[in-house]
């Protein structure tokens, strides 16, 4: 693409002008000031206030802000072609499958999209081969409400005869689970509420196929103190009535356990035929404390035996009759073992497979002659292998691929599924045939080509961060493009609770590369692309990691004459907050547009959050010095400094969000409203309609991304994206 640079020059002064008239109208936060003392260090907190979200004056803010924000955003030519393109890509495709659940007996459950559905609609199949049947619609359900419902989780009991059903609106995430009869083929009467299982392990389904497990959420109020605390492990039997609730782990029911109320105690039943049930004291941590009791023993509370601690740091595990085979990170060393249920000993037990060179064991996956695991190199280069009779075989991929996803029949099965994923293709579904060895095609929905990617290239490389390790640092542009300072650049950073950027077919990315940009992803510490060692790095105290590792790969794009300050765009949600927001606040000359969705900004009030208690595991705890000075550090909020040049900074949330509160990037805007010294755009947009980016319809998402992606090429200087001075809507 051929940029003017006259153009461009013209385009942004007539930009600069609107904006400045712009700014001087934009309402600052009302700001009533609080000041603590940690420790001997006192902390002024100017805008405290804005976290009481009841407050009329905080309220009116937020709205005021948002409207303001959509004025503008609206403003930008070419938004819609973000827009357009997804749902062009979307109706190249005559329907998507997401979901795939295969029950014991060959019953596929999935959820399926057609291009003109508001949501996808739950579905179900006899065998791959079998007729298609529509089991639930969600845009019927609980029509009078006039709500926006989305299927979030589904599971199927173990022959297919029921099938529970999780439904949210307005990205709450907490959701309403129902049970579809699929033998009836009706839905039965009753309904959980209170529950949230796509995010606290589903629901384990009892071998009677009647009763299923769950996790319990006294209070859905995200923002109630309450919320996100007390939680319990409960038995419902279909038939019953939900709200009268059979307890079989938490802190009430299990004393002697020391469960926190923070906590999420999670029950599993790994297996149909397992002889254990297994209960995890989990949440914002990789390793759990875990528990177990015969599953004959279920009712009965004090049979609860101690199983492994979360020292022991294992990542997941599988049962084999009376053996528990597991990935541990413990000692700095990846591999899977194994040891007895009968008499445990996770101290000495048996090495099944030792450390690969140069891979971290990610995942590991039950068979019914053994198991199958995955590795992966610097998170973006996927191997699979099995293990069966004492021996390991590496199996050769159908291509090579980013990242790998097993589902499998467990016990009854040595058959399994992969689906393969990469940047810039459709993530592709096999079936090992395990007597054929051989992988075959298996895909339910139609693969598109999309030709317009061809010249697209991904370049995975290594960056050298300020303490001389290796990042890895993700490249997608395209082919034959010039190395010099005109070039947009989009960096893509998270860095937290080990959770790795891996490959997948990155939409977004591609149609940024399509205008004329580089994409990018910074693989940073924090995250789990290197195993337990790479969170650590980036965890607690070393947290400052994330965010320098982010400024390492700016710097080297730069240096290497890929692109120019004034060109780059950074982009991070979440946790990502803390990686994006504090390598702005510390390099502000280096980037020129930040872009946060949902962001943690101001880490020192975590613990006033709903599932802060939770939270400190991740970064830390104000109780004590170390806690308070590791939050400090990485307080976005707390490093903004008056009249210091900030880039452009485009912020959103969601007023339903059940994860980071909407106080707290809503804090972080108010203050870089006021204290930066430079015109470029601040704007906070609520999304009143959504939670934390995720629940939301299709068309909600789009609308947006496509926000942020217009604002990035506009305030990067992309001439097609820049506002005229008689812009209108």
């Amino acid at each position: 693409m051929i940029i003017n640079k006259v153009n461009v020059l013209i385009f942004i002064y007539l930009s600069f002008g609107i904006m400045a008239k712009a700014q001087e109208m934009q309402q600052k936060a009302p700001s009533i000031p609080k000041t603590d003392n940690y420790y001997g260090i006192e902390i002024v907190d100017n805008y405290r206030n804005l976290e009481d979200l009841n407050d009329f004056a905080t309220s009116n803010w937020l709205e005021e802000q948002t409207k303001y924000s959509k004025s503008i955003l609206e403003k930008i030519p070419n938004r819609e072609y973000y827009i357009n393109k997804r749902l062009e890509f979307d109706n190249r495709k005559s329907f998507s499958v997401n979901q795939i659940n295969i029950t014991e007996n060959d019953f596929y459950f999935y959820l399926l999209k057609k291009p003109n559905d508001k949501s996808a609609k739950l579905f179900y199949r006899k065998g791959f081969g079998g007729k298609e049947i529509e089991l639930f619609n969600p845009e019927n359900f609980k029509i009078e409400l006039q709500s926006n419902y989305i299927i979030s989780y589904v599971q199927p009991n173990y022959d297919g005869s029921k099938v529970a059903i999780a439904l949210t609106e307005k990205g709450k995430e907490i959701s309403e689970m129902i049970i579809y009869d699929v033998k009836q083929n009706k839905l039965l009467s009753y309904s959980i509420t209170h529950c949230w299982p796509s995010d606290s392990g589903g629901v384990s389904w009892l071998p009677d196929n009647n009763s299923f497990i769950y996790l319990h959420y006294p209070v859905v109020d995200p923002k109630s103190d309450l919320f996100l605390k007390n939680m319990q492990s409960v038995i419902y039997t279909i038939g019953e009535d939900p709200q009268n609730l059979k307890t079989i782990f938490s802190k009430s029911n299990n004393p002697d356990l020391k469960i926190n109320s923070e906590d999420f105690p999670r029950v599993s039943l790994p297996t149909k035929d397992s002889e254990y049930l297994f209960g995890e004291i989990s949440g914002a941590t990789n390793f759990k404390d875990t528990y177990y009791i015969p599953t004959k023993d279920i009712n009965n509370k004090s049979r609860w035996k101690f199983l492994f601690s979360k020292d022991e740091k294992i990542g997941n595990f599988i049962i084999k009759k009376d053996k528990i085979i597991f990935i541990s990170e413990k000692n700095g060393v990846n591999a899977i073992y194994e040891t007895s249920l009968e008499k445990p000993d996770f101290q000495s037990p048996t090495l099944l497979i030792p450390s690969i060179p140069d891979e971290i064991i990610t995942e590991l996956y039950g068979i019914k002659d053994g198991f199958v695991f995955s590795s992966s190199k610097n998170g973006i280069e996927a191997k699979l292998y099995i293990y069966g009779n004492g021996k390991i075989e590496i199996l050769k991929l159908p291509f090579p691929t980013g990242n790998i996803t097993v589902t499998t029949k467990k016990e009854f099965s040595n058959d399994f599924w992969i689906v393969c994923s990469g940047w810039k293709n459709e993530s592709e579904r096999f079936k090992y045939n395990y007597s054929k060895k051989k992988f075959l095609i298996e895909n339910l929905s139609p693969i598109i080509q999309y030709p317009e990617f061809n010249d697209i290239v991904i370049k995975e490389i290594t960056v050298k961060s300020h303490d001389g390790l290796d990042i890895p640092f993700t490249l997608i542009y395209k082919n034959g493009i010039q190395k010099n300072s005109n070039n947009p650049l989009l960096i893509d950073a998270y860095g937290a609770y080990g959770t790795s950027i891996n490959p997948y077919f990155a939409k977004t990315y591609l149609l940024w590369v399509l205008n004329g940009g580089i994409a990018a992803v910074a693989h940073v510490r924090g995250g789990g692309e290197k195993g337990e060692q790479w969170h650590e790095g980036g965890f607690k105290e070393t947290k400052p990691n994330s965010w320098k590792d982010l400024i390492s790969c700016a710097e080297f794009m730069i240096k290497e004459n890929y692109t120019a300050p004034d060109k780059i765009a950074i982009w991070g949600a979440s946790a990502g907050g803390i990686t994006v927001g504090r390598a702005m606040t510390e390099r502000p000359d280096l980037f020129k547009a930040v872009m946060i969705e949902s962001g943690i900004l101001n880490p020192l009030r975590i613990e006033s959050m709903p599932n802060g208690l939770n939270s400190v595991k991740e970064f830390g705890s104000i109780n004590n010095e170390a806690g308070f000075r590791g939050l400090l550090e990485m307080d976005a909020f707390q490093h903004i400094k008056k009249d210091v040049n900030y880039p452009a900074t485009y912020i959103t949330s969601g007023i339903n969000d059940p994860r980071v509160s909407p106080w707290m990037p809503s804090k972080f805007a108010a203050k870089l409203l006021a204290n930066n010294a430079y015109k470029n755009p601040i704007l906070l947009k609520i999304d009143y309609e959504g939670g934390h980016g995720g629940s939301i319809p299709l068309a909600q998402r789009y609308s947006n991304l496509a926000d942020i992606f217009a604002f990035a090429f506009w305030q990067l200087g992309h001439p097609d994206y820049q506002i005229k001075e008689n812009s209108k809507k």
